[in-house]
C-alpha cells in the first residue's frame, strides 16, 4: 500500500541497504529532505555558539555563571513557545512557509546576539532567537514526516534529526577557527555573526521546496467545505486529549533526561571525580562522533523494531550510561572512551521522535499537535537540571543525577508503552 503522496511505481522497488530509501525518492523529496536536514544542522550551529563562549563573556563582561544559566534557560523557555507557535502556524500557513520563516527568525536574532553590547540586550536577544529555534524543528519534522512514505519515514526524519550532531560538530570547528584568527573580545562577535548564514538557505527553501501532497489535499478539502477549518484547541478534544497528554510525558522523560545528564554530569565528574578530560575537544569529540551514530542508529531501528521498542531500548541505554558514570569510578582515559555511549543513547533516543509525533496526529492537526507535545517536554524537561540542584543540597549530587534520570526515562518508558505502535501507519488528509 502506498501512501496518499507516495507515486504507486515506488512500492514495489527493490530494497537493500540503509540508504536504499533515498535512491527511489522524487527531486522534489530529496530537495525536501536536504532542506530540512540543512536547516535543522544550520539549527544547531547558532544554538551551540553560546555554549563556547560563555567563558569569554564571562571574562569580557563580569556575568556571573547564574548570569550565562539564565541566558540558557531563557533560550529553552522561548523555544518551547516558538516550537508551539510554529506547529499552530504550520497548519494554518504551511508546513514549507513555517520553515523559511523559523530558518530568518533564528538568524536574524543570533546576528543580534552579536551586536549585543551588554548582558540584558544579549539575554533579549538570545531569547528571540530561541522562538526560531524551536519552531524550526517543528515545522521540518512536520514536513517530512509527511513527505516520506510509511515503510522509511522513522530513517528519513530520523536523519533530518541527525543534522543536530552535524551543526553542533560545525560550531566546535568554527569556534576553534575565529577564536584562532581573532582575539577573544572580537571572535565571540564574529561567531555569532556568522550565524546569519542559514538566512542565505532561505532563498534555495523558497525557490525548491514545496508542500507535501497531503497537506494540500487537506487544505483543499477545507476550501472547499466552509467551516471545517480546525483549531489547535482541537488537540485538547476528547478524541485526542489523551494521545495529546501521553505524548507530552514521552517527550518530558527524553529531554528530562537528557538535560539531567547534559547539564550536571560534567560538574559531577569535574568536582568530585576530578577528572580532566571533560573540559577537551577530544571528549567533546567523543560526544559529538557518539551522537551522530546514535541518531543514524536510531533511524534505523525505529522503522525495524518499531517506535515503542526504539525509545524503550535507547532510554534504558541513557539510564544506563548515566548511572555509569556516577557510581562506576574510571580515569580520564576511560572517561574519554564513553564520551561515545553517552552520546549515542542520550541523543539516539530523540531520532524516533519526529516520525512517531506525526503518525499520532490527524494531517489537520499535525503541525500544533507536534509542536506542543514536543515543546512541553522541553519547558518541563527544561525544570530537570534546577531540581538536581536542589536535590543536591541534600543527597550527594551523583545520586541526585541518578534519581531524576531515572524518573524521567522511567516516564518516557512508561508513556511509550501506554501510546498506539504506529510503524507504517498511513497517512491520511
Amino acid at each position: 500500500m502506498t501512501t496518499p503522496n507516495e507515486p504507486a511505481h515506488r512500492a514495489t522497488e527493490p530494497r537493500s541497504g540503509f540508504l536504499s530509501w533515498y535512491h527511489p525518492l522524487s527531486r522534489q523529496e530529496k530537495r525536501t529532505f536536504w532542506s530540512c536536514k540543512v536547516g535543522y544542522a544550520l539549527d544547531a550551529m547558532d544554538t551551540q555558539f553560546l555554549s563556547f563562549v560563555i567563558p569569554t563573556l564571562i571574562a569580557i563582561w563580569g556575568i556571573t555563571k547564574a548570569d550565562a544559566g539564565l541566558i540558557g534557560t531563557a533560550t529553552l523557555l522561548a523555544s518551547a513557545v516558538g516550537g508551539w507557535a510554529a506547529g499552530i502556524l504550520s497548519d494554518r500557513i504551511g508546513r514549507v512557509k513555517t520553515l523559511q520563516l523559523t530558518i530568518l527568525w533564528f538568524a536574524f536574532f543570533t546576528l543580534l546576539c552579536g551586536l549585543a553590547q551588554n548582558f540584558g540586550q544579549l539575554l533579549v536577544a538570545r531569547a528571540l532567537m530561541g522562538l526560531g529555534f524551536g519552531g524550526e524543528w517543528t515545522a521540518g519534522a512536520v514536513l517530512m514526516g509527511e513527505i516520506i512514505r510509511a515503510r522509511d519515514r522513522g530513517k528519513a526524519v530520523g536523519l533530518v534529526q541527525a543534522g543536530w550532531a552535524l551543526g553542533w560538530g560545525l560550531s566546535a570547528l568554527l569556534f576553534a577557527l575565529v577564536f584562532s584568527l581573532l582575539p577573544a573580545k572580537l571572535a565571540w562577535r564574529a561567531l555569532f555573526i556568522i550565524g546569519v548564514l542559514p538566512a542565505v538557505f532561505v532563498i534555495f527553501i523558497r525557490r525548491f521546496v514545496r508542500e507535501p501532497e497531503i497537506y494540500q489535499q487537506h487544505k483543499a478539502h477545507e476550501s472547499a467545505a466552509p467551516g471545517t477549518a480546525a483549531r489547535f484547541t482541537d488537540i485538547f478534544s476528547r478524541d485526542l486529549l489523551s494521545v495529546t497528554l501521553r505524548a507530552s510525558l514521552l517527550t518530558t522523560g527524553a529531554q528530562g533526561g537528557y538535560y539531567a545528564i547534559a547539564t550536571w554530569l560534567p560538574t559531577f565528574l569535574t568536582t568530585e571525580r576530578h577528572l580532566t578530560v571533560l573540559g577537551t575537544g577530544g571528549y567533546l569529540a567523543m560526544v559529538i562522533v557518539g551522537s551522530y551514530a546514535g541518531y543514524l542508529s536510531s533511524a534505523l531501528l525505529t522503522d525495524r523494531i518499531g517506535r515503542r521498542n526504539n525509545f524503550i531500548l535507547f532510554a534504558l541505554g541513557a539510564l544506563g550510561i548515566a548511572l555509569t558514570y556516577t557510581n562506576v569510578v574510571v580515569g580520564n582515559t576511560a572517561m574519554l572512551f564513553l564520551g561515545l555511549p553517552l552520546g549515542f543513547f542520550a541523543s539516539g533516543v530523540f531520532s524516533g521522535m519526529g516520525a512517531f509525533l506525526t503518525e499520532l496526529f490527524p494531517t489537520r492537526v499535525r503541525g500544533s499537535g507536534q509542536g506542543f507535545c514536543y515543546n512541553v517536554g522541553r519547558a518541563v524537561g527544561a525544570l530537570f537540571p534546577f531540581l538536581i540542584g536542589l536535590a543536591s543540597q541534600h543527597m550527594p549530587l551523583g545520586h541526585a543525577i541518578g534519581v531524576f534520570a531515572a524518573i524521567a526515562y522511567g516516564v518516557l518508558i512508561l508513556a511509550a508503552l501506554t501510546l498506539p505502535e504506529t510503524r507504517g501507519k498511513q497517512l491520511e488528509p
